[in-house]
């Protein structure tokens, strides 16, 4: 097990709309609870954080050569890793978690040089960017970044889209890190309801970066959509 910083605490709200007022934080602590834990498979492929408020299961690459898991695969994996936890809650005579939140969460790396040379070729890379200007004076962007958020109906949560320039740790390759989350509360805390809502977290992901990317590099990715 490795001793990590606590994740900062992120809940979807459907409150009426407040201006949040800028704040920094900066702390310290010896505090047992504001740490996170790793615990790696041998790979160190497949990683369980445990935190005071969030059980989370991850698959990352660590070579590059690894193949990406399918949604199919992890969650099964998950729901092996999540019932074990609730065994040990149960025989220290705790209580199961009652659940505030789900996540889900894919990272998706889009390498410059495959499909697209610069960023003055981001819209060949995502369908919502024109890549034009109302005039002439700018010349053709050095770096691009954006965030956006999309509600799921019903308030059953929100997909979150971040794009950032950045470059990769394993081979110095320049890439758009894409990262979607899809975050909600299940109906309940009960295991049914989880995956349920997965299921709808997952859907979002798909379909969200389906209809943010362009049909070129679906045919660079040698998909369909």
């Amino acid at each position: 097990m490795v001793s990590q910083p606590s994740l900062p605490r992120i809940i979807e709200s459907f409150e009426e709309k407040l201006v949040p007022k800028p704040e920094i934080t900066v702390s310290l602590s010896d505090n047992p609870h504001d740490l996170r834990g790793w615990y790696l498979n041998h790979s160190e492929t497949w990683l369980n954080q445990l935190q005071s408020d969030r059980f989370l299961y991850n698959w990352k690459k660590v070579k590059g050569n690894e193949i990406y898991p399918q949604f199919d695969t992890i969650q099964p994996e998950f729901t092996v890793n999540w019932g074990k936890f609730c065994e040990f809650l149960t025989d220290e005579d705790i209580a199961n978690p009652e659940l505030t939140q789900c996540e889900v969460t894919y990272v998706n790396h889009i390498e410059i040089g495959k499909g697209w040379d610069s960023f003055g070729e981001f819209d060949k890379v995502f369908a919502p960017w024109s890549g034009e200007f109302s005039g002439s004076f700018l010349p053709t962007p050095e770096k691009m970044t954006f965030n956006t958020t999309f509600l799921i109906p019903n308030k059953k949560g929100r997909l979150h889209i971040s794009a950032i320039p950045a470059i990769r740790r394993n081979d110095g390759k320049e890439i758009i890190k894409v990262e979607i989350s899809a975050r909600g509360r299940p109906i309940n805390s009960i295991l049914d309801a989880i995956l349920e809502w997965f299921q709808i977290g997952h859907e979002w992901i798909v379909k969200g970066f389906t209809d943010l990317t362009t049909g070129h590099m679906y045919k660079i990715w040698r998909k369909t959509i």
